[in-house]
């Protein structure tokens, strides 16, 4: 071969690996799925987004106003539509008694729309979500004819717990209880037996807890969770999953339980007068502390992909980074994606 024969074909080949290479990196980008379409019923009230009229006009009717905090693509605000918002209460959902008892405005985490949210506060959606630490969606806050907010969910509910909370707000029970206690009196049904996992871990002292390196999550369940059972199956059984538990000391607690712990300011109590301290009802409940502190709290359905995404915040220490795991998404995220591994955020 010649000389210049030789050089031309060493070109060549440069050029088609890297035409390969360049190629194969396109390709092997990964995907983004699992986002659904946000759709809400006909019957929201189309408000000019004047809290301060809306509070007023849904007590003149005995009912109380509605915020739905939603997000573009958000798949667990369409869940929660669909199961509670759409679905007739004779096939499970809450539809009639949600249309008959409160007035539905729907609000977009990300959105510039100008709410009036009081006689001093006017801002944009975005900033009022803000305001009120709306980090999940959907976010839910009910309010009475003072235009204050009297009960709150972060994320999605179940027909069976949601209704628990439409009852609390329906019968102004906040006027004389909190939630936490008032579902404890009112859902009281087995739907689920406690499950033992391979990387639970035995523990009672949450403040000796804390002086460990490692991050501590505390999950609490009990029989009367209608998620638990799922959230073991779908999320907690992954393989990787699992290998991030490895990274945390993973402790679950009976949510109604009287077994005295110490928690991690050195109180002596039990998980049940814990959790009602912290006021908090939905089951699974996860709290997850490092470096001596709570850094964040879970208190609503979370799929796979975001449970390990909190879970790598946790284990790489990403807290040093980032105010929230929510704002490491992106990071998180890019990071797969990059692989070549495709991203279903509904699983």
């Amino acid at each position: 071969m010649s000389h210049f024969k030789r050089i031309t074909t060493i070109i060549y080949c440069v050029l088609l690996s890297s035409f390969i290479v360049a190629s194969a990196s396109a390709l092997e980008k990964g995907k983004l799925l699992g986002t659904a379409e946000v759709v809400l019923p006909s019957w929201f009230k189309e408000s000019f987004l004047d809290f301060r009229e809306d509070s007023v006009e849904a007590a003149e009717q005995g009912k109380h106003m509605l915020v739905f905090v939603d997000l573009k693509g958000c798949p667990y605000c369409a869940k929660m539509l669909q199961d509670n918002f759409k679905i007739s209460e004779k096939d499970g959902g809450n539809s009639e008694f949600i249309q008959k008892n409160f007035d539905s405005i729907q609000l977009d985490l990300k959105g510039g729309r100008e709410v009036a949210f009081n006689e001093t506060t006017t801002v944009s959606e975005s900033a009022l979500a803000a305001a009120l630490k709306v980090r999940f969606t959907p976010t839910l806050l009910f309010m009475n004819e003072k235009n204050k907010v009297v009960a709150r969910v972060n994320g999605y509910r179940s027909a069976r717990e949601f209704r628990q909370v439409l009852n609390f707000v329906h019968e102004k029970a906040y006027q004389k209880t909190d939630f936490s206690s008032y579902r404890k009196e009112h859902l009281t049904d087995t739907v689920y037996t406690l499950k033992d996992h391979e990387n639970f871990v035995a523990m009672t002292d949450f403040q000796d807890a804390l002086l460990d390196d490692k991050p501590l999550v505390i999950m609490f369940e009990d029989k009367t969770c209608d998620e638990c059972d799922r959230f073991h199956k779908e999320v907690l059984a992954l393989p990787e999953t699992k290998a991030l538990m490895k990274g945390v000391n993973f402790v679950r607690l009976d949510a109604l339980s009287d077994q005295e712990i110490v928690d991690t300011q050195g109180n002596k109590t039990t998980a049940a007068k814990w959790l009602k301290e912290k006021n908090i009802s939905y089951r699974p409940a996860l709290l997850f502390f490092a470096e001596g502190k709570e850094i964040e709290q879970l208190t609503g359905l979370i799929k796979s992909f975001h449970f390990q995404q909190l879970l790598s915040f946790f284990v790489e220490k990403k807290y040093n980074q980032y105010p929230n795991f929510i704002a490491y998404g992106d990071e998180y995220s890019a990071r797969i994606l990059e692989s070549g591994k495709d991203i279903d955020i509904w699983k």
